[in-house]
């Protein structure tokens, strides 16, 4: 039975490591978003004031309204370019997640497992049905798990490639108008 308790310690000890690596996660990522945020609001400054002084530059309307479209153009890239960093920064700290989550999953699955092997041991004879069951039971618990992990992975997949295609169309649409804008004009 002391082997039995030693191993419900490892597997709390395990989620007190597994709770402290979340954090640490969820921190990192944290972090990562809001120096981005900064450097977006710094360079949005600096180029909030090259546009005041392009525009008062500006010798005519009809020059004004062409730096406005070709400003405009420049600040829908923008977005669309630190959407995507964003982007970025949220997949990869989901990657992290799901991977801790994956490890941790396999480490319970598997010490759960030896758990009930060593109750196995102790328990009364005919007790094997029982055991074999919840055996079973886990097995199925865990593979259900895997086939939800996998099927989220392919939706992520999914999505990451809906936005990085929009984004391109996105962009490849201001850059057609943009075109345009400066040739009618």
């Amino acid at each position: 039975m002391f082997t039995t308790n030693e191993q419900f310690s490892k597997i709390s000890l395990g989620g007190v490591e597994t709770a402290l690596r979340f954090a640490q996660i969820s921190l990192d990522s944290t972090e990562k978003l809001v120096k981005f945020n900064l450097e977006v609001s710094k360079q949005s400054l600096e180029d909030n004031i090259k546009v005041a002084k392009d525009l008062a530059d500006a010798k005519d309307p009809q020059e004004a309204v062409a730096r406005i479209n070709k400003l405009a153009a420049e600040s829908v890239e923008h977005a669309v370019t630190n959407s995507r960093n964003v982007y970025e920064i949220v997949t990869h700290a989901q990657g992290e997640l799901a991977k801790l989550a994956e490890e941790n999953l396999s480490t319970l699955n598997k010490s759960l497992i030896n758990a009930i092997e060593d109750i196995a041991k102790n328990a009364p004879a005919g007790s094997e049905v029982t055991v074999n069951a919840v055996k079973t039971s886990v097995a199925a618990a865990a593979a259900a798990i895997n086939s939800f992990t996998k099927a989220a992975q392919q939706v992520n997949e999914f999505a990451e490639t809906s936005v990085k295609a929009a984004s391109s169309a996105t962009a490849d649409a201001v850059k057609a108008t943009t075109k345009r804008s400066s040739s009618a004009s």
